[in-house]
């Protein structure tokens, strides 16, 4: 083997490395910070809260009215659902805020749409689970319905 083809081995073995080690902190990184919110997003999103505010539809009879942890280091923790969506994680910014190793910081979020009532995983590492179920996609969910999120179980309750 030549030289230079030794030479370009090298180079081209630290480069792979260096964008492993650069990938993995960026991963740690969005983890403990979560994932940036672009400028254009932001001012939207400044430009909402000036905005009057509609009036939520009343509310059905039967209908859940929060979200309850059953099981886990939070267990009693419960947010609203009349300020849906619902964001569940290891985040500042989450509703509710798990302290669990296995949940993300963003990792699910519950939802209306009409009348149904969704969870969905914002991608998170270990999944989201209606019982032992993981879930890839938006799922309807209904009155004590479990879903596992981590080693905590919450339900939608009236």
């Amino acid at each position: 083997m030549s030289e230079l083809t030794l030479l370009l081995v090298r180079i081209a073995y630290l480069a792979v490395l260096w964008i492993f080690v650069l990938s993995a902190i960026s991963v740690i990184r969005s983890d403990m910070f979560g994932a940036r919110v672009p400028e254009t997003a932001r001012g939207q999103a400044a430009g909402r809260t000036k905005e009057k505010k509609a009036k939520p539809p009343p509310k059905r009879r039967g209908a859940p009215t929060h979200v309850l942890v059953t099981e886990g280091s939070n267990a009693g923790e419960r947010a609203d659902l009349a300020s849906a969506p619902v964001l569940i994680g290891r985040g500042n910014d989450a509703a509710i805020r798990l302290d669990d190793d296995y949940v993300s910081t963003r990792h699910a979020r519950i939802a209306a749409s009409g009348d149904q009532w969704f969870v969905e995983d914002l991608g998170s590492t270990n999944g989201t689970y209606i019982g032992t179920v993981r879930i890839t996609q938006p799922t309807t969910i209904t009155l004590g319905t479990q879903v596992r999120i981590g080693k905590t179980i919450v339900e939608l309750r009236k």
